[in-house]
């Protein structure tokens, strides 16, 4: 129990010290189109590596995962709706499971 506790006064300082430090640090607007850009992009790429490995392990099969991705990456490409990408990566799940069913 006591190095449950200290791991979570790591994570918790790590997590403050991430937060508090550029406010600290750094007062001045930054100038740096690398810099600005690098950052602005930080997000969506932070997002993209802890979705991918859960969409394609999600499933019971890693195929049907990987057809689900491309075809939301698909439906994402042409409508942009997240609904619409939702619903035809589950359909499409579903449809290769079932389809893997019959032939293994």
């Amino acid at each position: 129990m006591p190095k449950m506790i200290i791991y979570i006064l790591v994570a918790f300082a790590v997590t403050y010290a991430i937060r508090v430090l550029p406010l600290t640090l750094l007062r001045k607007p930054i100038k740096s189109r690398f810099i600005r850009s690098f950052l602005y992009y930080v997000p969506y790429v932070t997002l993209a590596v802890m979705t991918f490995p859960a969409v394609i392990s999600a499933t019971d099969s890693v195929w049907s995962g990987a057809a689900a991705f491309i075809v939301g990456l698909v439906t994402a490409y042409i409508s942009g709706n997240l609904f619409l990408v939702a619903i035809s990566s589950s359909v499409v799940v579903v449809i290769v499971e079932i389809l893997l069913k019959f032939v293994f």
